[in-house]
Order: C-alpha cells, then structure tokens, then sequence
C-alpha cells in the first residue's frame, strides 16, 4: 500500500471524525482537494497495492483507510479497479457530501468490512450489506441472536448442522421456492421442505412468519461472521 505520512497526519482527524473547521481547511489545500465534494472511504483489511489516480478520481490513503474523491462515474468504477488490483477484503462507505463528513464515511465502511466473510477477498458497498452490517456491528447481539435463534442447531454434527444450514441459504437465494432450491441443491423437494421443517422446530420459529423469517435471516447473517464461525 502506498503511504504519505504527510497525507496521513491530514486525513488522521477527518477520518477519526474529531477535525476542527480550521483543520478541514488545511486538509483541502495541503492535499488539493476541495472540501465540498462526492467523496466515499473505503476501508482495507490487509495491506494491499492500491490503484493510483485516473477517469476524474483521486485516491489518498491513511493507513488502511482510502479516501477517494470521485468522477463523474461515481463509486463502481474505483471499488471495481480495488478489486482487480487483489485489493480486499474491503469495506466502501456511501458517498458523503465533503471532507467534514469522512469521519462518519470512515465508520460506515469499517461496518462494511466487518460483513467480509473469512479469508474473503471482496470489496463491498454498505448499501450491499445493510442488514448484516446491523448484525455485525454489535458482536453482543449478533451472538446473542444465533444462540437464540440456531442455539439447537449448534449442538448438531457439523455435517448435519451445514445440510440444514445450507438448504436454508439454498431456499432464500431461490427466492422462497422449494422447487429451485430442490434443483440447486439436486434432491428432491420433498427433501427441502422435509428439512426446512426440521429447522422451524428446531429453532422455533416460522419460515412463514414475517417477524420470525425476519429472525431467522439476521440470525443466519450474523453466523456467517467471522466471530461466530471462530
């Protein structure tokens, strides 16, 4: 990764969220940008050779944290020059309206990033990862919500817990249809419907009800995590 210490003691307190007016305006002429502008934080989690300037963007970076002033093409093409740079894993914030709010973009992308599967190597957007940024960015009630929700499901074999596990995530990535996931999963829908019951009791709760589906997907999101599955 590339790395200006003078760049860095600039960016420090914006993207901490503590700079002063005064410190904002040092930024914007030390580092030639201006201090209104379409402006998005991504944030790396390992060190990785990063893409330079270019197409009306411009990139800065303060440790792991990359802030990028963008084009006219918005956020796609640099989070996709990220990833074809092996830059990741990798959390973007949404874009911000100035250097005054890198601070709260900061934050937003460090959420991002905490949705990275292990060994992930993917640059995601928040707005990709809402609810699961939700769920991982309260490690106390993430694990409280898969013991609630999957406690009778963690005490299983591995095996049995993965098939009831993924016949779930087969049935929602199919959009609820038994019949798709019976031929994603390559059984027979009576298999998936036998197993996603065998889940409802044991979690008790209803793949049919929407408060409890509710539930029951936050849950499967936050034991996706990588604390949960540590």
């Amino acid at each position: 990764m590339r790395r200006d210490t003078g760049a860095a003691a600039l960016l420090g307190p914006l993207l901490a969220g503590s700079a002063q007016p005064h410190q904002v305006r040092r930024a914007a002429q030390g580092l030639g940008l201006p201090e209104r502008g379409r402006y998005a934080v991504v944030v790396l989690g390992a060190p990785a050779v990063v893409p330079s300037d270019g197409d009306g963007v411009r990139w800065c970076w303060c440790g792991e944290a990359g802030v990028v002033l963008l084009g006219p093409g918005g956020l796609a093409g640099p989070v996709a020059r990220l990833g074809e740079a092996g830059a990741g894993p990798g959390g973007v914030s949404p874009v911000v309206g100035g250097l005054a709010e890198l601070g709260l973009a900061r934050r937003l992308a460090g959420a991002a990033l905490l949705t990275c599967g292990p060994g992930a190597r993917e640059i995601v957007a928040l707005d990709e990862r809402l609810p699961t940024a939700l769920v991982a960015s309260v490690p106390e009630l993430s694990a409280r919500l898969v013991a609630e929700v999957f406690g009778p499901l963690l005490v299983l074999a591995p095996a049995e817990r993965a098939l009831l596990v993924g016949t779930l995530e087969a049935w929602l990535e199919c959009g609820g249809s038994v019949g798709r996931a019976a031929v994603r999963l390559r059984c027979h829908r009576n298999t998936v419907f036998n197993r996603l019951r065998r889940l409802e009791r044991l979690t008790s709760r209803s793949l049919s009800h929407p408060r409890e589906l509710v539930e029951t997907v936050l849950a499967l999101d936050a034991l996706r995590l990588p604390a949960a599955r540590g």
